[in-house]
C-alpha cells in the first residue's frame, strides 16, 4: 500500500499545527483587542477600526470609557468585566447553536460574559473584548480563545502595547543603553532569575503593587545588587495622572511603605533611569495632572478637549447652555429662500452655531455650498472660519485683529453703490445677540436682516458631585470663552472655588467673571478656543518653574487649595 505523501505536519493529541477556524463572515464573532496601558492615543489602526464596528464591548478597567467614547458608535452596549447587576440585551435576543459552551460554576467572569455577548447577538455582529495593555501578555486569553474554537466563533487577536514597555517611555527612561544592553520584564508572578537580574547592567522592569514591589526589590539586594542601583516608581502610567518617583533600590521600600497598597506601579531599575532628566517628556509637560473644567456643550468642547490632553490635561465638560430652533421658523425660512435667488451681497457668521444652523437648513432643503456662488461671507473669528471650512466654504472677511462683532465691524467695508449691487446683509444669529454689529452695518449704510436662526437656552445643573467639585476647588482651572457661560455656570452650579484658576477667552468675558466675584488669572491674547488653551498651558508652566526655580515641588492649584484647608 502507498504511503500518503507527507504534509510537513505531525499528527495525534500533540500536534502544533491548528484546527482551521470558522470564516470570518459566518455568524457572530469576536475581536481581542489591546487597550494599551492607558493613553487612548497608543491604540493601534486596526482596534479603532473593529471598535468602530463594535455592537458590544467587554471593558477590563473603567479608563476604557475614553477609548470607546473616541471609538464607537452611539448605540454600542458597553459591559463592565466587573461583578455588577444583568446586563441589557441588545437589538433583537438570538440563539447561537447548542455547541456554545456554558461556562461552570468555576468559569471566570470574562469569559462568561463574553459567551454572553456573543449568544445575545446570535447571528450577526462583532463583539470586542478590550483588554489592558496587550492581550498576549498576562491575561486569560488562552482560556477564552479555546472556548470560542469549541463553540466554532470566528475571533481574531489585535496587540496593544504593554504597560511594561510603554511607561518607561513615558517616564523618559530607555530600557536599554549601551552601558546596560540586557533587559528582563518580569512575569505576572513577579519571577525572577535573580542571579541574571543583579548583574549591573541589566535593567529590570516590573509591575505590581507595593508590598509585592518591596518584596521583589529586596530579593535583588539579597542576590548582590548594588544598593545604590537607580530605581524609577510610577503609577497611573501614560495617563494624566503618571507621577515617577526616582529613588535607590536601597531606599525604594521607604517611598513604597507610604503608596497606596492597592494601586499597582511600575518599577524600572538599572542604569537607564539616571537618563530621565535628559529625555523626561511625557511628565514636564505644562499641565500634566490638572482636571480642567470647561463649560461648553460637547460638540463645541471637542478641540477643547484634545488640545488641553495634548497639554497633560483631563477635561470635565459640562454643558451651560443648550440649543434649539427658533419658535418662529418662517423668518429663517425665507432667508434661506432670498440666500438661493440672490436677495443678499453678504452672509455674516458670527458663531459656530449659526454655521450649522444655517447648514441644518442646507441639509433641510436639499441644497449645497454652490448656493452661495455671488455671495461674500464674512465670520466672526478663527473658530467660526475652521467651521465654515469644513462646509466647503472660504470665508471673504475674517478680523485680523479682535476676533468679536466689534473686531469684525472695524474691518467690513462700508456700502458703495457704485461696487455693490445688492445693499443686504445676512445676519444669522441667536435669539440674544446684542445689537453691535447690526448698528454699525446700519451707519455704513448696509440693509441688515438680523434673522434668528437658533435659541439659547440655559442647561440643566451638572450632576451633584460636579457640582461640588467646582464649589470645593478639585478643579485646577476653568475656561470661559463667553460671558453667558460664566453667568449660566454660576446659575446652575455655583461660582468657582478660588484656588481655582480662571481663564477668559477675552475682556468683555473677563469683566462679567470679575463682576460674579471671580479674580481672572489667564486671558487669551486673541478670541480662539485655542489661544485660551495656549495661554492657561502658559501659564500653568509658570507656576512650575516658580516652584522648580524656589527648589519646591510642583502643586497643582487644587491640591493648594486642600493644604490651606
Amino acid at each position: 500500500m502507498r504511503k500518503a505523501p507527507s504534509t510537513g505536519r505531525t499528527s495525534g493529541r500533540h500536534s502544533t499545527v491548528p484546527a482551521p477556524r470558522a470564516a470570518a463572515g459566518r455568524g457572530a464573532r469576536v475581536a481581542f483587542v489591546g487597550a494599551g496601558p492607558g493613553d487612548p492615543g497608543l491604540l493601534t489602526l486596526r482596534a479603532a477600526e473593529l471598535l468602530a464596528q463594535a455592537r458590544i464591548v467587554l471593558m477590563d478597567r473603567p479608563d476604557g470609557a475614553e477609548v470607546v467614547r473616541r471609538h464607537c458608535r452611539e448605540d454600542v452596549e458597553v459591559v463592565p468585566l466587573v461583578p455588577a447587576g444583568p446586563v441589557a440585551p441588545v437589538g433583537q435576543a438570538a440563539q447561537l447553536p447548542d455547541v456554545l459552551p456554558s461556562p461552570d460554576a468555576k468559569g471566570s467572569l470574562p469569559l462568561q460574559r463574553l459567551l454572553d455577548a456573543v449568544h445575545r447577538l446570535g447571528g450577526t455582529g462583532l463583539v470586542v473584548r478590550l483588554m489592558s495593555g496587550d492581550p498576549g501578555v498576562f491575561t486569560g486569553l488562552e482560556a477564552e480563545c479555546r472556548a470560542l474554537a469549541e463553540a466554532d466563533v470566528p475571533y481574531e487577536v489585535v496587540p496593544g502595547v504593554s504597560s511594561l514597555l510603554a511607561v518607561p517611555l513615558y517616564a523618559g527612561i530607555p530600557l536599554t543603553s549601551p552601558d546596560s544592553p540586557r533587559l528582563h520584564l518580569c512575569d505576572a508572578a513577579l519571577q525572577l532569575d535573580l542571579e541574571a537580574s543583579a548583574a549591573d547592567d541589566v535593567t529590570v522592569v516590573m509591575a505590581a503593587t507595593p508590598g509585592r514591589l518591596v518584596e521583589q526589590l529586596s530579593n535583588l539586594l539579597d542576590a548582590g545588587r548594588d544598593p545604590e542601583t537607580p530605581v524609577a516608581l510610577t503609577d497611573h502610567g501614560t495617563t494624566a495622572h503618571q507621577h515617577t518617583s526616582a529613588t535607590t533600590l536601597g531606599d525604594a521600600a521607604h517611598i513604597l511603605d507610604h503608596a497606596d497598597e492597592d494601586q499597582e506601579l511600575l518599577a524600572v531599575v538599572g542604569r537607564t533611569v539616571e537618563l530621565r532628566a535628559a529625555i523626561s517628556w511625557f511628565e514636564t509637560r505644562p499641565l500634566i495632572g490638572w482636571n480642567v473644567l470647561v463649560p461648553r456643550t460637547k460638540e463645541q468642547a471637542t478641540g477643547v478637549v484634545d488640545r488641553l490632553a495634548g497639554y497633560g490635561a483631563t477635561a470635565t465638560v459640562v454643558p451651560t447652555i443648550g440649543i434649539e430652533p427658533p419658535r418662529t421658523p418662517q423668518q429663517m425660512d425665507k432667508a434661506i429662500t432670498g440666500l438661493v435667488t440672490g436677495r443678499y451681497e453678504w452672509i455674516g457668521f458670527t458663531s459656530v452655531n449659526a454655521v450649522r444652523a444655517v447648514r441644518e437648513k442646507f441639509t433641510e432643503y436639499g441644497l449645497d455650498t454652490r448656493s452661495f456662488a455671488g455671495l461674500r461671507i464674512a465670520a466672526v473669528g478663527g473658530t467660526t472660519a475652521a467651521a465654515l471650512r469644513d462646509w466647503g466654504l472660504v470665508p471673504d472677511l475674517v478680523p485680523s485683529g479682535e476676533q468679536s462683532a466689534a473686531g469684525l465691524l472695524e474691518e467690513w467695508p462700508p456700502y458703495d453703490a457704485l461696487l455693490d449691487p445688492i445693499n443686504r446683509v445676512f445676519l444669522p444669529r441667536a435669539d440674544i445677540a446684542t445689537d453691535t454689529l447690526v448698528a454699525g452695518l446700519q451707519e455704513m449704510g448696509w440693509e441688515v436682516e438680523d434673522v434668528t436662526a437658533y435659541r439659547t437656552v440655559r442647561a440643566s445643573p451638572p450632576p451633584a458631585e460636579v457640582r461640588e467639585a467646582i464649589k470645593t476647588g478639585q478643579f485646577d482651572a476653568v475656561l470661559f470663552t463667553s460671558s453667558s457661560t460664566v453667568r449660566n455656570l454660576v446659575g446652575i452650579a455655583g461660582k468657582p472655588h478660588r484656588a481655582t484658576v480662571v481663564a477668559c477667552i477675552g475682556p468683555a468675558t473677563a469683566r462679567t467673571a470679575e463682576e460674579h466675584g471671580l479674580r481672572v488669572d489667564v486671558l487669551a491674547p486673541e478670541a480662539s478656543a485655542d489661544a485660551l488653551v495656549d495661554a492657561l498651558a502658559e501659564h500653568g508652566h509658570a507656576l512650575a518653574r516658580a516652584s522648580y526655580d524656589a527648589g519646591d515641588p510642583v502643586v497643582l492649584p487644587s491640591r493648594r487649595r486642600r493644604r490651606r484647608s
